[in-house]
């Protein structure tokens, strides 16, 4: 079930993991923590292009941007109760920071950022149209 739009932020827990659908479209899945103080987890899931550049260049203790859809998903534990999970289906991840570095190997931004097909126009308005 899809919630919303959602922005987040988070420090990689597990590498990310990349498997191919029966029509050979690459998933990569991988972990984020958004809250370190209580541990709350969050699956993220990339689809096609952004998939292989996630699995490539993500790593443990990166941390991320992720925007994307929220979604639930229920499963059954072992002893048969529900158990709720957050999904985001990711439609950009940007990295922000790479895992352990020191002062003097400072953090590179590195931007992963793939934008859907669709265009927006760069045409600004010319004095003449404004009506006042």
């Amino acid at each position: 079930m899809t919630l919303a739009k959602i922005f987040i932020t988070g420090k990689v827990v597990k590498n990310p993991e990349k498997r191919f659908t029966q029509n050979d479209l690459p998933i990569t899945s991988f972990t984020i923590d958004v809250n370190p103080q209580e541990e709350s987890l969050v699956r993220v899931f990339a689809m096609g292009n952004l998939a292989e550049t996630v699995e490539q260049t993500v790593k443990e203790g990166d941390s991320v941007i992720v925007e994307g859809r929220l979604q639930t998903n229920t499963f059954k534990t072992s002893n048969g109760r529900d158990k709720k999970i957050f999904e985001i289906n990711a439609s950009t991840v940007e990295k922000i920071s790479g895992g352990a570095t020191t002062q003097a190997n400072a953090p590179k931004k590195e931007n992963l950022v793939q934008f859907a097909t669709e265009e927006i126009s760069q045409d600004l308005i010319d004095e003449d149209e404004i009506p006042f």
